[in-house]
């Protein structure tokens, strides 16, 4: 019987809390308006009884929530094969003491992970290569198996693939929702005619598991 810092459900309902925003004028957008609606990137400790378990992190940046969703659900995976694992926001910087393995991932803005997730595996690039180090992307762009596809896909990855030697790779469709954005993203996304869908495939994420921890 497993033991939890933090339920996945009650996991799930804080990082999906978001706090209401004031309307912005065209005259006084600035700063405000690439800022999202205030987002929770909470922690979450999955642990079996037996404290010999091999303890793995799962660290996330997200920017709308989707991705702690995503990072949640995997631990839940790695957690069911009995390793014990804590979800961690690099924005918390956390240290890789203790752990047998790690597990990152981060959605993309720009066409490449977020600074922070990068800013992370700079940080301890030295500790990353000596350990099983495994990487998952959310995105909702590039989705298809067409060549174009995979191409931009493997894009994503540029600013980090050089500092990892063999790190696992994994590609996860995500999910846009308007309310989560910036007013900036927003606007963006609607004058590229995006459309708000759910696109995340939970059999595939919640069946992967890197192959070092398999």
């Amino acid at each position: 019987m497993s033991t939890q810092a933090l339920s996945r459900r009650n996991f799930l309902k804080v990082a999906g809390l978001t706090a209401a925003t004031a309307t912005l004028t065209c005259a006084g957008l600035g700063y405000a308006a690439t800022r999202a609606p205030a987002l929770e990137t909470p922690e979450l400790t999955l642990e079996e009884e037996n404290p010999m378990n091999k303890r793995v992190l799962v660290t996330y940046a997200t920017r709308a929530g989707s991705t702690v969703e995503v990072a949640a659900a995997i631990a839940e995976s790695l957690g069911s094969r009995g390793y014990a694992v804590d979800v961690k926001p690099v924005k918390e910087k956390p240290s890789l003491a203790g752990y047998s393995a790690v597990v990152m991932g981060s959605a993309i803005r720009m066409g490449a992970w977020l600074p922070e997730a990068v800013a992370f595996v700079k940080a301890n690039q030295a500790a990353l290569d000596g350990m099983p180090a495994a990487l998952f992307t959310v995105h909702m762009l590039n989705t298809g198996d067409d060549e174009a596809g995979r191409t931009a896909r493997l894009g994503y990855l540029n600013t980090v693939r050089p500092l990892l030697h063999g790190a696992e790779e994994v590609y996860f469709a995500g999910k846009f929702d308007f309310s989560r954005l910036s007013f900036l993203d927003r606007t963006i996304a609607k004058l590229v005619k995006a459309v708000e869908s759910d696109s995340r495939d939970w059999a595939k994420i919640r069946g992967w598991v890197p192959a070092a921890l398999a």
